[in-house]
This record gives structure tokens, sequence and C-alpha cells, in this order.
């Protein structure tokens, strides 16, 4: 008899589904980037925080270990399919993201599923993106009130989303999306 999956079909398939709705925002997100960084790349942050809503959306929901790594896999394929030139990009960010969440959640052995720690989640989020975008991009183009405005705003995003994410997810428990 084969052994029993800790992640049952329906687990999985609600991970899909909140992957494929998030992987059409972070599409969106992704056509955005461009116009925004042209226009006024000092909000970009707040246009890329939008990559840590699948995993918060799978965990507020489903509080269990790496539905936040699967949901975010699916929704790296999903973008990817919409944007298939940035296929590295998504799948890359959604690996990075998604293991930093399932990190924190492991901390608390996952069975700590306060909003604190979620916030906390973005906020370590938002600062590797932000080291990130400061060492790629050319920040001292900005003036200084310019470049801690950008950095700033990379670690407002992603708890802004993770705010968002977190209604969705308490939305969707009270529905009886994860029943038992």
């Amino acid at each position: 008899m084969a052994p029993t999956s800790r992640l049952s079909t329906s687990i999985l398939l609600t991970c899909a589904a909140i992957g494929v709705a998030t992987g059409v925002l972070q599409a969106g997100a992704g056509a955005l980037s461009a116009p925004v960084s042209a226009a006024a790349p000092i909000l970009y942050g707040l246009v890329l925080g939008v990559h840590v809503l699948p995993g918060v959306v799978a965990q507020e929901l489903l509080r269990r270990p790496w539905v936040a790594l699967i949901t975010h896999l699916v929704a790296a394929l999903v973008a990817s399919a919409v944007v298939p030139l940035w296929v590295g990009r998504y799948i890359g960010t959604a690996l990075l993201i998604g293991l930093l969440q399932e990190g924190i959640a492991a901390i608390g052995r996952y069975k700590k599923w306060e909003p604190w720690r979620f916030f906390a989640g973005a906020v370590v989020v938002g600062a590797v993106i932000a080291v990130t975008i400061w060492v790629a991009a050319d920040l001292a183009k900005f003036a200084l009130w310019g470049q801690i405005v950008y950095v700033a705003l990379f670690l407002l995003g992603p708890v802004l989303w993770t705010a968002v994410g977190l209604a969705i997810g308490r939305a969707l428990r009270r529905a009886g999306v994860a029943r038992r």
C-alpha cells in the first residue's frame, strides 16, 4: 500500500486555485513594472510586493507546511505562461519568497499563525528584495530622500500585500474553503 501524503488532493487543488489567481495578478504586476519603472520608479516596490500574495493566502487559509512554496510555484508558472520571457524571474522569485515564507512558518513549527509572523516575514522579504534591487539598480541617480523612500516602499509593498493576503485567507476560511 502506498504511503499517505501529508498534502491531500484537496490541499493541492486549493494551492493550485490560489496559485492561478495570484499568478494572474503577478503577470499584471509584471506588465505594470516597466511603465511604473519608467514613469514613477520610486513606486516599483509597491508593485513588486504582490509577489508575497500566493504564500500568504495559502498559509493563512491552509496552515500547513509547504503550501506557500507550492502555491508560489503554481503562480510563477501561470505568470510565466502570460510572459514566457520572464520565466526565470518568476520561478526565482517564487523560490526565494516561498522558501522565506516557509522558513518563517517553520520557526513556529507550523503551529503558530499569528498575523505578526506574516508581517515579520513580509519585512524580511521586502528587505531581501530591497537589497537585491539596491545592488542591481543604480540608486545613486536618486537624491538621498529618494533612495530612502525607494527602499522604504520595497519594505512597505510586501507588508501591504500581506495585509491583503491575510484578509483574503480569512475570508476564504470563513467561507469554508479550508474544511478539514
